[in-house]
């Protein structure tokens, strides 16, 4: 009445399931934090902070085992732009640093966002108009 089914069924399990490689959470978590410092590095190279990027890029070379490639590209942002964006970056680094028990590099991304707030609010006087923003509503 039915022919039977000759093909296997999509719902039955892979023959060979372990032939692909697969990754622990440590291991992703490395190169999830390895391609954060990576753009931080990026960022921090076109502000000119040598210092600071060759902190990164130790990490880097710790967690890919390989030291990463620098070039400065150039982006034609404004300073102020540039650290907020490593203030970002540097955020999401010390997030995943926390998540994976990094403590050096945790700290490392906090003196970062530290020295970008900073950069940020040294920049803003400068360019802030001549009468001080108030908030909606604010007296």
């Amino acid at each position: 009445m039915y022919e039977p089914i000759r093909t296997k069924s999509v719902h039955t399990p892979a023959d060979h399931a372990d032939d692909f490689p697969h990754r622990t959470r440590e291991e992703e978590l490395d190169i999830q934090l390895a391609g954060h410092l990576a753009a931080l590095l990026a960022v921090t190279d076109e502000l000119g902070l040598g210092e600071a990027g060759d902190r990164i890029a130790e990490q880097v070379a710790r967690l890919r085992g390989a030291p990463p490639a620098r070039h400065a590209g150039l982006s034609d942002a404004s300073a102020t732009t540039l650290h907020r964006r490593a203030h970002a970056l540097a955020g999401r680094a010390l997030v995943v640093a926390a998540s994976r028990a990094d403590t050096v590099v945790a700290i490392l991304s906090a003196e970062r966002m530290d020295a970008h707030t900073a950069a940020i609010r040294a920049a803003a006087p400068a360019e802030s108009p001549a009468t001080p923003s108030r908030l909606v509503g604010a007296l």
